[in-house]
């Protein structure tokens, strides 16, 4: 059984032996930059780095951007089904209810985020 295994370490083996190669060849034949102050500073799209580095965002966007998220992935579940949905029909119609259920329940927590107001961009 341990046998199977000796490609996957042989592979491991040699990325590690890449990546430590690599490295020190950077360090030995790379050249050291010469520093100064202007070279030092933070390149802000040709702004000087002036104040706060990141303005403040609303509570509201983070919101909106997991509400996308997650209904987002109903598309990824909803996907396999519906290319299966012949054969899943001519089995029976608990293919149909379970993802009746499903949606409905997406359908419900929409419907909830709403009445909240969680998709208002006023409030």
């Amino acid at each position: 059984m341990p046998e199977n295994y000796l490609p996957v370490l042989f592979q491991v083996l040699i990325a590690l032996g890449f990546a430590v190669t690599t490295l020190i060849l950077s360090v030995v034949f790379g050249r050291s930059a010469r520093t100064n102050k202007i070279k030092d500073t933070a390149y802000e799209c040709g702004m000087l780095p002036i104040g706060e580095g990141a303005p403040r965002f609303s509570v509201k966007f983070y919101l909106i951007a997991m509400l996308f998220v997650i209904f987002d992935i109903e598309v990824v579940f909803m996907y396999p089904w519906a290319v299966q949905f012949r054969d899943l029909v001519a089995e029976g119609p608990t293919a149909l209810a379970s993802m009746a259920g499903f949606a409905g329940i997406l359908a419900i927590a929409y419907i909830y985020a709403l009445k909240k107001g969680a998709l208002n961009w006023k409030s």
